[in-house]
């Protein structure tokens, strides 16, 4: 039997978050342990929930008051996404009820915390543009100034990219790249995300 078919048999052909029957498909869940079967690390979900999934800027936060529901659902896959949708929402108030109601097994908690979810991310380093997108490591950007480089005579030029750029670990104003094939040390308020 194709995964598929084992996996909308399994949630009865509607999304096992909200219960739609349109647009259904199989959403395979990240970072799960390889030694789980595929059908276990799969859910069956309609497009609206994967999107949101997906893309926090799609995120309707009042759709996952669902999630009421489905804590308490059999399925293993369908409550580690839970949790980490609930720690996702930590900070609109209610979804810390939920989580202190859920009851995760060891395995389940182990593989809902791959993730990274429930990490305290209020002291993590955000690298911003100088338009305020977010940085991240192997993105390119573009200068926006002429920029003389300390401890040599070059300048670097204004609307020069930098192809994958790696960030400071200890300052989110400074980000590294190379430059006419010289390493430099560029501030973040110089540059525009490519």
């Amino acid at each position: 039997m194709s995964l598929e078919r084992e996996v909308s048999k399994r949630a009865n052909n509607v999304c096992e978050f909200c219960s739609s029957e349109e647009k259904l498909g199989v959403y395979e869940i990240p970072n799960s342990p390889t030694y789980k079967e595929k059908v276990e690390t799969s859910l069956w979900l309609c497009s609206i929930c994967r999107s949101q999934l997906e893309d926090a800027d799609t995120r309707d936060v009042n759709h996952w008051r669902l999630l009421n529901d489905s804590i308490w659902s059999p399925v293993s896959g369908v409550k580690v996404l839970s949790w980490r949708m609930l720690h996702r929402l930590k900070a609109e108030g209610w979804p810390q009820d939920l989580l202190d109601m859920m009851y995760l097994d060891e395995e389940e908690k182990e593989w809902a915390a791959a993730s990274g979810d429930a990490e305290d991310k209020s002291k993590q380093l955000v690298h911003r543009d100088s338009n305020g997108n977010i940085l991240q490591s192997g993105d390119s950007v573009v200068l926006i100034k002429d920029l003389k480089v300390k401890g040599s005579s070059m300048i670097a030029k204004q609307g020069t990219a930098v192809r994958r750029i790696s960030l400071d670990h200890e300052n989110e104003t400074y980000i590294e790249g190379k430059v006419d094939g010289q390493q430099i040390v560029i501030i973040t308020d110089y540059v525009k995300k490519i």
